[in-house]
């Protein structure tokens, strides 16, 4: 068994890398195996619903918009881990944005960055819960059970797996959670293939979705679906703000820059491929009675062991996730914490047991727990996981995946002010700030929806 401890510096010692901590160990693999984790997560299953919203044509160009305009950020950003002149590296996306822009802008990206994160976090134990209240809801047509016992299992499962120190222990658990998030999808699509294949007269495809007048659905009903489609599938993509915490596990050999490049490619390419096939054949199968999560169209089917298959892969899957996520904001307290308190045991003093097998830290304990305890709460009060994380992602897509890759891109360069270059990449910013902001009020409206109806701590299924 490996250890779980976090070892300091030793000069010359060939179990630490040049800035002196643990040996990087990641491969083009393990990080495109960490980037799809939180990728591929359960908003997959919502893509089915977008397309309904957007219809063929508009979907399918957002998709590939949006994982175009990604994956040449996400290649902007990987220039950008190690200082140019330096050599330093640096270990989140705020010492990226310190490094390259500074002053105000690194309080700007820490904001934007771990508000996402949180948010997520709560998104995933909201739509885990929900995944195992349709396990044991089966095949019942009507069926209200609550969730809150089925966030409180799995809060208590995080707080456990919490205490790995940080996402170089995390391997393991990303590839897991990455084969899970594949078993799902593809569960997903053979069972939209099944249906296309039964066939359904009764069904409606439209290649501008859900047609105005569709069972009462007004002009403004419909604009606002189509924002809010365009901030699911924006949300898809919001992956951003992990990826230098992920570049920061690769090997220094080859230089990490080019690594990640190759495993950001793979993974967006992986992913952009899932969404299309989750998304256009989910809708090929509902038509316009597209669910919001796929897997709850199949409540008749049979055998329905598969479909309970897929909730538990899911289950799995945001079990990882929920630590991909996580991990960067414990990462960013207890190194502020260190810095503020160097003196102190309590933050700062490493305890072993098993024979050093496993180390675990005071601190890191309670607030760490603390952090799962607060996430769960907030999601048995706020059950809106579509519409709460769409808003995040729509709001975040722009600043987090475009503005600041540009422009740390830009500055580090140096490329002339209204240039070429740099009008190029000036109208790419402000075109995703523009579909951003669009995407951003449609899932406001949802929001506003929501909260007319919603009870705190009464959430059903």
């Amino acid at each position: 068994m490996s250890s779980f401890c976090v070892e300091s510096a030793g000069g010359a010692n060939p179990k630490f890398d040049d800035d002196g901590r643990q040996k990087r160990s990641g491969t083009m693999v393990t990080a495109a195996a960490h980037i799809i984790t939180s990728v591929i997560g359960s908003g997959v299953l919502s893509l089915a619903w977008a397309v309904a919203q957007l219809g063929w044509l508009a979907a399918t160009v957002c998709l590939v918009i949006f994982s175009l305009v990604t994956l040449f950020t996400s290649h902007l950003l990987s220039d950008c881990y190690r200082n140019p002149v330096t050599g330093k590296r640096n270990y989140s996306y705020m010492d990226v944005v310190n490094s390259n822009l500074g002053g105000l802008q690194i309080q700007l990206s820490g904001i934007a960055q771990y508000g996402l994160l949180f948010g997520i976090t709560i998104g995933y134990t909201i739509i885990t819960a929900t995944s195992i209240a349709a396990i044991k809801c089966g095949s019942k047509e009507v069926c209200h059970t609550s969730e809150n016992w089925f966030m409180v299992i799995y809060g208590i499962i995080q707080i456990v797996l919490s205490q790995i120190p940080n996402f170089h222990n995390l391997t393991s658990l990303s590839l897991i959670a990455a084969a899970m998030s594949f078993a799902y999808s593809f569960i997903g699509i053979a069972l939209s293939l099944t249906k296309i294949n039964q066939g359904d007269g009764h069904i409606v495809r439209s290649l501008t979705g859900i047609p105005v007048g569709w069972r009462g659905l007004r002009s403004e009903d419909k604009v606002w679906r189509i924002l809010s489609g365009m901030g699911d599938i924006a949300f898809a993509f919001a992956f951003s703000p992990l990826l230098t915490n992920i570049q920061d596990t690769l090997k220094s050999s080859p230089p990490e820059n080019k690594v990640m490049k190759k495993a950001t490619s793979l993974a967006i390419f992986v992913t952009t491929f899932f969404y299309m096939m989750c998304g256009l054949i989910g809708y090929a199968a509902f038509g316009n009675d597209a669910p919001g999560n796929l897997l709850t169209g199949f409540s008749s089917f049979k055998p329905f062991w598969i479909v309970d298959f897929a909730n538990i892969c899911i289950i799995v899957h945001l079990v990882g996730a929920y630590q991909v996520f996580s991990q960067p904001i414990y990462a960013f307290v207890e190194s502020w914490s260190s810095r503020k308190w160097p003196k102190s045991d309590f933050i700062t003093r490493e305890y072993s047991i098993m024979n050093g097998k496993i180390c675990f830290n005071l601190f890191r304990l309670i607030w760490r727990t603390s952090f799962v305890i607060l996430t769960t709460v907030l999601a048995m009060i706020f059950p809106f996981f579509n519409d709460f994380v769409g808003l995040l992602g729509s709001i975040i897509f722009w600043p987090m995946t475009v503005y600041f890759p540009v422009e740390m891109y830009i500055a580090q360069k140096k490329i002339p002010r209204f240039s070429g270059a740099w009008n190029r990449l000036q109208m790419l910013s402000l075109f995703c700030l523009i579909v951003s902001l669009l995407a951003a009020a449609g899932s406001i409206h949802g929001l506003i929806i929501s909260v007319k109806k919603f009870e705190p701590f009464h959430t059903t299924s």
